[in-house]
C-alpha cells in the first residue's frame, strides 16, 4: 500500500474509532490519521500476541484490526490523560 493509500485507511479507521468511542477527542485530521495509522499497527501487534506469533516484529493489520487498535490507543490515552486536551 502507498503512502496515500495509508493516509486514506488510517483516516477511515480513526474516524470510525472516533465514533465509536464516547466523548469528545478533540483531534482533527491530521491527529485522526495518525491515530488510524498506529491503530493499525497496534492491531497487528495484539493479533500476533494472540496468536503466539512473532510479536517482536509486528506488521499492520486489516481495517477492523485498525479500529480496534486505534479504539485501544483512544482509551489508553483517556486513562492517561484524564480526557484532557492541550487545546
Amino acid at each position: 500500500m502507498g503512502l496515500l493509500g495509508w493516509i486514506i485507511f488510517g483516516f477511515f479507521a480513526g474516524l470510525i474509532a472516533r465514533a465509536v468511542l464516547p466523548g469528545n477527542q478533540r483531534l482533527g485530521c491530521i491527529g485522526t490519521t495518525l491515530l488510524g495509522v498506529a491503530g493499525a499497527f497496534v492491531g497487528g501487534f495484539l493479533t500476533s500476541v494472540w496468536r503466539g506469533t512473532n510479536w517482536r516484529d509486528p506488521e499492520p493489520t486489516g481495517f477492523g484490526g485498525a479500529i480496534l487498535g486505534a479504539i485501544v490507543l483512544l482509551l489508553v490515552s483517556q486513562a492517561a490523560f484524564g480526557g484532557r486536551s492541550s487545546r
